[in-house]
């Protein structure tokens, strides 16, 4: 369920429903999007920290790390999160995984994209001297 809350398109849980019902239909549990109030409260938490947490960046390759889990001590205690913090915990990486891959996916397609855009341009845009093409 926590992929496909990051992979939904963009209509919204209430909007779905309220086609549904427009049309007449019975909604269909594997088309509804995923709003954030169908997970437990500890995905709640693991949202929350994840919203919190610092990024992480390869500055070389331009690549997402993921979230730096360093202040993930002081976040839980700031919080007050002491029961089911295992449980918080595990979301919490699964979210930064899931999130992660989403992030660098779209980073490839932005990369591909610029690529294609610099090799459209090719030699029709270079100035060369009269009478040397």
């Amino acid at each position: 369920m926590l992929e496909k809350h990051f992979n939904a398109d963009s209509k919204k849980y209430e909007e779905y429903l309220a086609v549904c019902e427009k049309l007449g239909k019975e909604p269909d549990p594997s088309k509804i999007p995923i709003d954030i109030d169908n997970f437990p409260y500890e995905v709640h938490l693991a949202f929350l920290l994840h919203e919190v947490l610092p990024d992480r960046w390869d500055g070389a390759a331009g690549a997402y790390l993921g979230k730096d889990w360093s202040s993930l001590g002081a976040l839980l205690d700031s919080y007050k999160i002491k029961e089911e913090i295992t449980s918080v915990i595990y979301f919490l990486k699964a979210i930064d995984n899931i999130s992660s891959n989403v992030i660098n996916k779209n980073l490839e397609i932005d990369r591909k994209k610029q690529e294609r855009k610099s090799q459209g341009k090719g030699m029709s845009n270079m100035n060369f001297p009269k009478g040397t093409t």
